[in-house]
C-alpha cells in the first residue's frame, strides 16, 4: 500500500471532512479541511480530559516555499503550520497542570478586563477629576467658596498645570503641589498659592476621610487617597498676615455721611451693608427673601471647617438698617436684586457691584486706598474703640469663633448683644464731633485675619 505524502494527502482533500496530517509535539494534531469553495484550512487538535477541541491556524498557501516556517501574506505552508501548532500545543502542555489551554485563555481573558479597568480607574481617578467632585460637593453643601475653588483649579492646575492635572490624583506627590505654588509665588501671586494649597489640602483630605467618614460620599473612595500630599507643603506666611489697615473712625463716618441720604437701591443697599455690621459681602448679595424677618436676617456664613454645610447666621436690624431693606423691596427668591417687574427677585445683586458702588462712594469721600474689605475691619475697629467685647464683636461678623464649646455647646444666638453693638456703631457713625480715639492695644485690635476675608470668585479673588 502506497502511503501517499503531506502534499499528496492535501490534493486529494474532499471539501468538509477533516483530515490528520501529522502529530504535533508534545500534544496533539495537524489537521486540514477543504471548504466549499477549495481554500484549505489548517488546525491544531488537541484533547484536555474527556473533550477536544480545534484552533484554527489560519489558510493553506500552496505556493509557498515547502521549507519557509513564517506564514506568508496568503497563508501557512505545511512546515509553517506544523511550527504553530507546536507552539500552542507547548502552551497547552506547559499550563496542563492548571486547566491547559482553556484556563490559559481564560487567564488572559482576565488580564486583558483588569488592564481595561485599572486605565478606566486612572482616567477616573485623576486629579482634576478629584477636584471636581470636591467642588461639586461643596456647592451641594451650599458652601459659597466652591466657584472660588473652582476659579483657581481652572486657571492654577487644570490650565498651567495639564499633566497633572490628568495624573491620578494617587500619584500627585507633595513636592509636584510645592512647584505649582511656586510658580504662583514667583509671579508674585502669594495669596493665591496659598489658596490654591488650601483648596487642594481639603480636597484630598475630603477624599481621604470617606473611607472613615459615611456623611462623605462613596464616589470619594475610588480615588483610593491613602495620604494628604498637600499637607506636607508650607504655606507663605507672609501673606496669611492680619488686616492692619482698617478704616479710621473718621473715615468710617465719611463714608457713611455719603450714603446716609443716597437715594434708591444703590444707597439703600451700601447703608444695610454696613448697618449689619459689614457681613461679608458675597454673603449678603445671596440674602434669600424667606430669610428676611422683621427685625432680623438669616445668611450663610460658608466658611467654616473643611466638609461641613454653611452655618445660619442670624443678624439683628436696627431701626435703620430697616429702612433701608424696605427700600430695597425683597421679593421673588433674592432679597436684594436689581431684577424689576416679573423677574424681580430671581438673580441676586453682584458682589463685584455692591464692592463697587462702594468704592465709587469713598471715592467722592475723598477716602484714601479704600478696599472694600477695610470696611469690615474698620466696622470691627470703631466697635473696639466703643467698647464692644472681641466675643460679641466676633459673633457680630461670625469670625473667630472656634473651639468645641461654641461649636457644640454653645447654642446662644447673641441676638441682643449683636444688637446693642449695631446700636453702639450706628450711634459712633452719627456722631456730630467725631475723633478718633487713643489707640488701643494689639492685643484688641482686629481679628479679621486674611483667612477669614470672603474669598469667593464672584468678588473676583478680592477679599470683602
Amino acid at each position: 500500500m502506497t502511503v501517499k505524502s503531506v502534499g499528496q494527502t492535501m490534493a486529494s482533500l474532499s471539501p468538509g471532512p477533516f483530515k490528520t496530517l501529522t502529530k504535533i509535539n508534545p500534544v496533539g494534531s495537524l489537521q486540514a479541511r477543504k471548504q466549499v469553495s477549495g481554500a484549505i484550512a489548517f488546525y491544531w487538535r488537541y484533547s484536555i480530559g474527556l473533550k477536544s477541541d480545534r484552533v484554527l491556524i489560519g489558510l493553506y498557501d500552496s505556493a509557498a516555499p515547502p521549507k519557509a516556517l513564517a506564514p506568508s501574506g496568503k497563508g501557512f505552508s505545511i512546515a509553517a503550520a506544523v511550527r504553530a501548532a507546536e507552539q500552542l500545543a507547548d502552551q497547552h502542555y506547559q499550563h496542563r497542570d492548571d486547566g491547559g489551554r482553556p484556563a490559559l485563555l481564560e487567564a488572559q481573558r482576565q488580564a486583558k478586563l483588569a488592564t481595561a479597568e485599572a486605565k478606566r480607574l486612572a482616567a477616573v481617578q485623576t486629579l482634576g477629576n478629584m477636584l471636581d467632585a470636591y467642588c461639586d460637593r461643596l456647592e451641594a453643601l451650599g458652601r459659597r467658596s466652591h466657584a472660588d475653588a473652582r476659579g483657581i483649579f481652572k486657571l492654577h492646575v487644570k490650565e498651567a498645570w495639564p499633566s497633572l492635572y490628568a495624573m491620578p490624583a494617587k500619584e500627585v506627590t507633595a513636592e509636584q503641589i510645592a512647584d505649582m505654588m511656586r510658580t504662583l509665588q514667583e509671579a508674585k501671586k502669594g495669596r493665591t498659592a496659598n489658596k490654591l494649597r488650601s483648596y487642594l489640602r481639603a480636597a484630598y483630605q475630603m477624599a481621604l476621610d470617606a473611607r472613615f467618614k459615611s456623611s462623605i460620599p462613596v464616589a470619594f473612595k475610588d480615588f483610593q487617597i491613602v495620604r494628604n500630599p498637600a499637607a506636607d507643603t508650607g504655606p507663605d506666611e507672609t501673606m496669611n498676615q492680619a488686616d492692619k489697615n482698617p478704616m479710621s473712625g473718621i473715615e468710617m463716618r465719611s463714608y457713611w455721611q455719603a450714603i446716609k441720604h443716597k437715594p434708591g437701591i444703590e444707597g439703600a443697599v451700601l447703608r444695610l451693608h454696613l448697618l449689619t455690621g459689614a457681613q461679608r459681602i458675597e454673603q449678603l448679595v445671596n440674602l434669600r427673601t424667606a430669610d428676611v424677618g422683621k427685625y432680623s436676617i438669616k445668611i450663610f456664613d460658608g466658611k467654616g471647617r473643611p466638609g461641613s454645610p454653611a452655618r445660619a447666621h442670624g443678624v439683628p436690624l436696627i431701626k435703620a438698617a430697616r429702612e433701608a431693606l424696605a427700600i430695597c423691596a425683597p421679593a421673588g427668591l433674592y432679597a436684594l436684586s436689581t431684577d424689576r417687574d416679573e423677574h424681580k427677585g430671581e438673580t441676586h445683586l453682584a458682589a463685584t457691584t455692591l464692592s463697587g458702588w462702594a468704592a465709587t462712594v469713598a471715592a467722592g469721600a475723598e477716602i484714601e486706598g479704600f478696599q472694600a474689605k477695610r470696611l469690615r475691619s474698620g466696622v470691627e475697629t470703631l466697635l473696639a474703640r466703643e467698647r464692644v467685647s472681641k466675643e460679641h464683636r466676633g459673633h457680630l461678623q461670625s469670625h473667630g469663633i472656634a473651639g468645641v464649646q461654641s461649636r457644640h455647646y454653645d447654642g446662644h444666638e447673641y441676638m441682643e448683644e449683636k444688637r446693642e453693638a449695631l446700636q453702639a456703631l450706628f450711634s459712633a457713625l452719627e456722631r456730630e464731633e467725631f475723633e478718633d480715639a487713643e489707640p488701643i492695644p494689639d492685643s484688641d485690635l482686629p481679628i479679621v485675619a486674611a483667612n477669614d476675608a470672603d474669598t469667593s470668585a464672584a468678588s473676583g479673588g478680592q477679599a470683602l
